[in-house]
């Protein structure tokens, strides 16, 4: 049974995804808008990018970060997003070999199409995810070392529209 109403769901995780573990690229990103204080060392390594071409796609989007808050009061005004509804985490499962994640997800999308961008997705987690969701989910891992990339937009936002 596939259940599906309104927009799919973006779940975003920040550290990989969004704050790249590699090296920032050759330049740095843009700079911040004046007065912004870098509360966090990494925050410099967000391409504010990222904001607009988030906000493009065809998803409802939620922090899924162990960031919680601190997402919608440091991440979202450096990509220009509003405040995201944050996914709050219950104790970690223990389900052999699923990310802590997962089963909070699957439980927070009540059964709406998701799709899941983070940095430590795993086989079993899609596995996890087909048998336990009704609804599609499309589990995307993304490069820590890199972040987002354009191939990353383009499986979204083809997925999204599908």
């Amino acid at each position: 049974m596939v259940v599906r109403w309104g927009r799919a769901l973006l779940f975003l995780d920040v550290d990989g995804p969004l704050i790249p573990f590699g090296a920032p690229p050759p330049g740095g990103y843009p700079s911040f808008p004046t007065g912004h204080a870098v509360a966090n060392p990494l925050l410099d390594r967000i391409d504010p990018a990222h904001g607009p071409r988030l906000a493009a796609l065809p998803y409802e989007l939620v922090w899924a970060t162990t960031w919680l808050d601190d997402a919608n009061d440091c991440v979202a005004p450096l990509l220009g997003l509003p405040p995201l509804p944050v996914v709050r985490w219950p104790e970690p499962s223990g389900l052999e070999g699923t990310h802590w994640k997962t089963p909070a997800l699957v439980e927070w999308a009540a059964g709406r199409s998701f799709a899941w961008v983070d940095d430590e997705i795993g086989d079993v987690d899609r596995a996890w995810v087909a048998e336990h969701h009704p609804g599609c989910a499309l589990l995307l891992r993304v490069d820590p070392g890199r972040g987002l990339m354009d191939a990353d937009y383009v499986a979204l936002r083809d997925w999204g529209v599908r």
